[in-house]
């Protein structure tokens, strides 16, 4: 989105209590949304890895992570909205358009604009629900004023650290820090496989086993600490009842609710 990006505001109305539900109306679609989740184990396993090793600095995996989620945005973005999609966007948030097309831009857009605050903004928690229902999947972009869950693993940044230590507490606190960031490459590399688990193959998988799953992740920091979760979350197999033949926006549904509760202190609220 390059210079174009730094025109847009942002307006945190857009995602609050929203998702967008995009239809599986047939395979060719389900091995797409297939796909899309196999990018994200695989980007969570490249993590992992950039995590354990100790020449790589901390922020380069964290920066890739954001970057891999704003380029699948883009790419859900150019599908339905075209080249111009800002644009889109922005014209909705003007009030110069009110469509299905332009209130997923806007949607998307602001999503990806919030993402790339993260590298700049403390304790701003980037918290996502993906669940996958007969039918249909929807994705809840959600984010919250803090920077971990009740949880999350936790991980330290020497390059973030902005006290003087002494020249011991330097030394024992980068060897806690290498520890902290093998811990969470391992915890990193199992979670890539419960998203494998949670959406099979649609060729190599029977509809019962498939048709239901979904997953809650989050990641953010405070100052030189870092953090990660993500677990299953359980669909609610009575939320949708109406087929829908384009990706729409849709009211945050009772597992949003549930996941923010369970896993969000007191005080804290979603943007």
């Amino acid at each position: 989105m390059g210079e174009r990006r730094q025109r847009f505001n942002g307006d945190a109305s857009v995602l609050h209590h929203r998702a967008v539900r995009t239809p599986l109306p047939d395979a060719d679609a389900e091995r797409l949304f297939h796909e899309n989740m196999m990018a994200v184990a695989d980007g969570r396993e490249r993590k992992a890895e950039l995590l354990a090793d100790p020449d790589v600095p901390l922020l380069e995996a964290y920066e890739r992570e954001l970057e891999r989620v704003a380029e699948s945005f883009e790419r859900r973005l150019r599908r339905f909205a075209g080249e111009d999609y800002e644009e889109v966007a922005m014209a909705t948030q003007r009030g110069e358009r009110d469509d299905r097309v332009g209130r997923l831009a806007s949607y998307y857009v602001e999503g990806i604009w919030r993402i790339q605050q993260r590298n700049t903004v403390a304790e701003m928690l980037f918290f996502p629900l993906i669940l996958r229902y007969p039918d249909s999947f929807t994705i809840n972009v959600r984010f919250a004023n803090c920077y971990d869950t009740t949880e999350s693993i936790r991980y330290e940044s020497p390059a973030h650290l902005t006290e003087d230590l002494s020249a011991d507490h330097t030394e024992t606190y980068y060897a806690e820090s290498q520890y902290s960031q093998r811990q969470a490459a391992r915890y990193v590399r199992e979670t890539a496989e419960i998203i494998r688990e949670e959406f099979p193959h649609p060729d190599r998988s029977e509809f019962e086993e498939r048709k239901y799953g979904g997953i809650v992740s989050a990641g953010g920091r405070r100052g030189a600490t870092f953090s990660t979760m993500l677990r299953r979350v359980e669909p609610d197999a009575d939320r949708f009842s109406e087929l829908i033949e384009t990706p729409r926006l849709v009211e945050a549904g009772r597992e949003a609710k549930r996941t923010e509760q369970e896993l969000l202190r007191d005080g804290e609220v979603l943007l």
